[in-house]
């Protein structure tokens, strides 16, 4: 189905951005296009050698269907005076959630320089513009979308897991693909539900929500004043770049500001710079002697940003930093690049630096009265940016979400089933393919195998959704991810990955898409037996003995265990437990080194057996 609003006018025809040159229709189904039009107006629209004929209401809207269509094209459609072109007939992926989804693909080019002369005029992009509406859904998407091919004048117009994803599909089918992408960095799973399908959760699942939002809008004390060139900063205190703010001694939610001067030869006066400040936690400003040269809106993104000529002087220089951690956890993430770059010149910024607290929100109690207003927080973005393309038939949805949601993932599980419910509702296709990509590792490794871990608990819901909730898949990837970047650019393989799950799910395909999945559990003295199902044509490990399974008695306080293949099942054991109750596997934020597989070389999913 295509949507066509008001958003764009042509004589008497009004259209949105999303109808336009190079866009993908579904295939093999039927496609209902309506719009605007003047009060007498007739439409009429060609297609494919059909001719379709409608008038509008007494509101102005029309609309027509058409029959489904065949894959193929380029093709033309007209409506009255309007032509579009390059039209495409394939498969459609509606791809949503956070910043992953977000991921620019310029920041991949290095680790893959094919996408430089990507030669791709089968796929196409649309990236669903920002709208973020709490009062009520809208009836269309913002403007100033617009598709793009997958050529190399176009490619960097996309983001990176679309447009792997995209490679994968067309290269396996044959077939055009478009990428519906509608996502938006730092989002909780709450937007991007409706209102309705969040009345059973409790209270506290929007109000962190509204809470954050509420923290960032407030001002610091340091606001056009601590960026100055010269401002005094003599009786800040020190810290050290990288690094995290309690290890600084900074135990504050909230803004912190952090200052440092660095020196430059003459060689470098008024010269273009590039300035690298690795990843930071979570959103930033950055002032160079006094001038704005860049911000970062979410979490560990890399920072580089561009020092315009003019900015930079011949000796001392001034850079200041607005780091804004709500929860206060604010970092400087470690072996990431942070320095000054131009000219032959390069200046180290890591080291010693200056600062001091802008605003401290923890100190605060009077704005929590206020979260009662802010209820309608969550669901905006389904509001702006789910519901307005409600119409636009696609093969699919891809979601990639849950960094936001780590510290909230006993309630994930759920709010995960309710967004596919109402989804499934809104595009009416109660079968509505749902590919889920699973959380891949991230942060530092850890040696206690009892150390709670949030991401462990979003990788569970994850996973507990694509067994019990029909027409879900799921792809694991907790071996390709980064232990200090949140945003891996390993986006080939995860796009790899979950296309080999479309295969069976969304086409058909018979094989074996996914990793060993735990079917059974038994006690046999001091050891553990693990069936499993999705096997193939056996169990193997990856890399050497099998690691990353931990083992626990009554008491639930888990060791780490020696683990055995036999045959189709795992035994597990440990000398320390003498009668075991429970197993974990790949239970941590960053079970990197976790190497169960099925010989198709697919790795199972996390799982734990505390609450059988």
């Amino acid at each position: 189905m295509i949507v066509l609003s008001h958003q764009l006018s042509f004589g008497k025809i009004k259209l949105p951005d999303l109808v336009s040159d190079k866009m993908v229709l579904q295939r093999d189904v039927e496609l209902k296009i309506w719009g605007w039009a003047d009060n007498g107006e007739n439409i009429t629209i060609k297609f494919r050698n059909e001719t379709y004929n409608t008038s509008p209401d007494k509101n102005g809207k029309w609309s027509v269907q058409l029959k489904p269509q065949k894959a193929g094209g380029p093709f033309v459609m007209e409506i009255n005076e309007i032509t579009i072109r390059d039209i495409l007939v394939g498969d459609v992926w509606l791809a949503s959630g956070q910043s992953n989804m977000e991921t620019p693909i310029a920041r991949l080019t290095d680790r893959f320089p094919e996408i430089n002369v990507s030669d791709f005029n089968k796929i196409r992009y649309f990236k669903v513009p920002t709208q973020n509406t709490v009062e009520s859904v809208r009836e269309n998407i913002a403007s100033g979308g617009k598709w793009f091919t997958g050529t190399a004048s176009e490619v960097m117009n996309w983001t990176a897991f679309a447009y792997f994803y995209a490679v994968e599909a067309y290269e396996h089918t044959k077939i055009p693909q478009g990428m519906l992408v509608s996502s938006l960095g730092g989002s909780a799973i709450q937007s991007w539900v409706s209102q309705e399908h969040l009345k059973n959760f409790p209270d506290d699942i929007i109000d962190k929500q509204a809470l954050s939002a509420l923290n960032s809008s407030k001002l610091d004390q340091g606001r056009n004043l601590w960026n100055q060139k010269d401002f005094n900063d003599g009786n800040w205190e020190k810290a050290k770049v990288p690094g995290k703010w309690k290890d600084n001694g900074i135990r504050a939610k909230g803004t912190v500001w952090f200052r440092k001067n660095f020196e430059l030869p003459a060689s470098m006066d008024g010269k273009f710079a590039r300035l690298y400040l690795g990843v930071m936690v979570d959103s930033d400003s950055v002032f160079v002697n006094g001038k704005f040269v860049g911000s970062t809106s979410y979490t560990y993104p890399p920072r580089k940003y561009d020092i315009p000529g003019g900015i930079l002087k011949q000796g001392k220089n001034t850079i200041a930093i607005q780091l804004t951690s709500n929860f206060g956890n604010g970092e400087f993430v470690a072996d990431k690049p942070y320095k000054i770059v131009g000219d032959g010149v390069t200046v180290d910024l890591t080291g010693e630096w200056k600062y001091n607290i802008g605003r401290d929100t923890s100190k605060d109690e009077e704005y929590k009265s206020k979260l009662k207003n802010l209820r309608s927080t969550p669901s905006g973005l389904y509001n702006g940016m789910i519901y307005p393309i409600r119409d636009y038939k696609v093969r699919g949805a891809i979601w990639y979400q849950g960094e936001s949601n780590a510290g909230q993932s006993e309630d994930y599980a759920g709010l995960l089933k309710n967004l596919i419910e109402n989804w499934r509702e809104v595009f009416q296709w109660n079968q509505m393919p749902f590919l889920l990509v699973q959380l891949p590792n991230f942060m530092e490794k850890t040696n206690d195998p009892n150390a709670p871990s949030g991401w462990a608990g979003i990788r569970e819901a994850q996973f507990k959704t694509s067994q019990t909730v029909p027409y879900t898949a799921m792809s694991v990837n907790y071996n390709i991810g980064e232990w200090n970047d949140i945003h891996p650019l390993n986006k080939k393989d995860m796009a790899k990955r979950l296309f080999l799950a479309a295969r069976k799910l969304v086409y058909g395909e018979k094989l074996v898409s996914s990793g060993p999945v735990l079917k059974s559990m038994k006690v046999e003295n001091s050891n553990i037996i693990l069936s499993f199902d999705n096997v193939g044509s056996g169990l193997q490990s990856k890399n050497g003995n099998l690691k990353h399974f931990a083992i626990a008695g009554s008491d639930k306080k888990f060791v780490w265990a020696e683990a055995k293949i036999k045959g189709n099942t795992v035994i597990v054991t440990s000398k320390e437990i003498k009668n075991p109750v429970a197993v974990r596997y790949a239970w941590s934020n960053n079970p990197e080194d976790a190497n169960l597989q099925n010989k198709v070389g697919l790795l199972a999913s996390p799982f734990r057996t505390d609450d059988w």
